[in-house]
């Protein structure tokens, strides 16, 4: 009898015991609730805790940082871009008592992140430009300083393709902003907005057409422009050749002359010398080639009256 006494007062011992103790992860924070109302601070210590049984019950709380993704938003930006913005962003739960007592738990507080992160994402993007959720700064214009002094310095010219604007506030500041203004609204939830980002930024289909078509005129213009500048090019080189050419030939022709020069002044100068020694047969070397030529090929058609003792005929008698 008294065994089962014992027995019994353990196993009661141990049932009270296993609703009285609860464990606490490290990823977890909790709030001890009587008949469904919050008592006490929120417990955020890891660990063995303790509760009352069956009047009292635990409420579990994640202490990590979550994850939320908005669903992707249609906006007109503030220069009347039509655009399709989705968002992310990065919360974590800083009140377990506040988060318990607003939303009451994850599910809740995704539907009120989903309010209030659209509304702020759209209400910043719509009062600003689109380049500024574009870029973060201006650097695109010290890389076109440097690419026009990389032309000039190459003798090309160079182009800048449509209106480029300057950021004034950047990508990762209207990210800040949207923290800021959801903050205010999402602490009195218990709730720490650690971040959000553009995650991704394009046009509204209707518009997205038309700016492809303009990017390939706008490539088509740039294309025929270089092409010109290649022509261009293509009769500067031609012009420096044929300036070599005739130069090359002017000198070739020079030279030529000089030694034709030459050649014809050493002949005369053989002429003279044989002259001097053999005037006679100069003579007859000369009138040889006067015979060649008026009797030969050349003069086969033409007709002459000669009388017998002409002196032209002396060395034919």
């Amino acid at each position: 009898m008294t065994k089962n006494i014992t027995l019994l007062v353990i196993a009661a011992l141990f049932l009270f015991l296993n609703a009285s103790l609860f464990v606490l992860n490290e990823h977890q924070q909790a709030i001890i609730t009587q008949f469904g109302k919050p008592v006490g601070k929120p417990i955020t210590k890891a660990g063995l805790h303790f509760k009352l049984p069956i009047v009292q019950e635990v409420r579990y709380v994640d202490k990590r940082i979550l994850n939320w993704d908005g669903d992707p938003n249609q906006l007109t930006t503030r220069d009347k871009k039509f655009i399709g913005v989705d968002t992310t962003a990065r919360w974590k739960i800083v009140d377990a008592l506040k988060f318990i007592q607003t939303v009451q738990n994850e599910h809740g507080a995704r539907s009120r992140l989903d309010a209030v992160l659209d509304a702020k994402t759209r209400e910043t993007i719509s009062s600003h430009n689109l380049v500024e959720a574009v870029r973060n700064t201006n650097s695109i214009f010290n890389e076109l300083e440097s690419r026009k002094e990389s032309a000039k310095a190459a003798d090309v010219e160079e182009e800048v393709v449509g209106e480029i604007e300057k950021v004034s506030v950047g990508r990762e500041k209207i990210s800040q902003i949207i923290v800021e203004k959801a903050s205010s609204e999402l602490r009195n939830l218990g709730i720490e907005l650690v971040d959000v980002q553009l995650r991704r930024i394009s046009y509204e289909k209707s518009v997205e057409q038309k700016v492809y078509e303009r990017m390939i005129s706008e490539r088509k213009r740039i294309a025929e422009k270089i092409r010109s500048i290649g022509q261009g090019e293509k009769a500067k080189i031609e012009g420096r050749l044929a300036q070599d050419l005739q130069l090359i030939e002017s000198k070739s022709y020079r030279t030529s002359q000089e030694i034709k020069g030459k050649a014809e002044a050493k002949a005369i100068q053989i002429y003279a010398a044989s002259l001097k020694r053999g005037p006679k047969f100069y003579e007859f070397l000369k009138t040889m080639e006067a015979y060649e030529k008026t009797f030969g090929k050349q003069g086969k058609k033409a007709k002459f009256i000669l009388s017998s003792d002409a002196k032209f005929l002396k060395y034919l008698d």
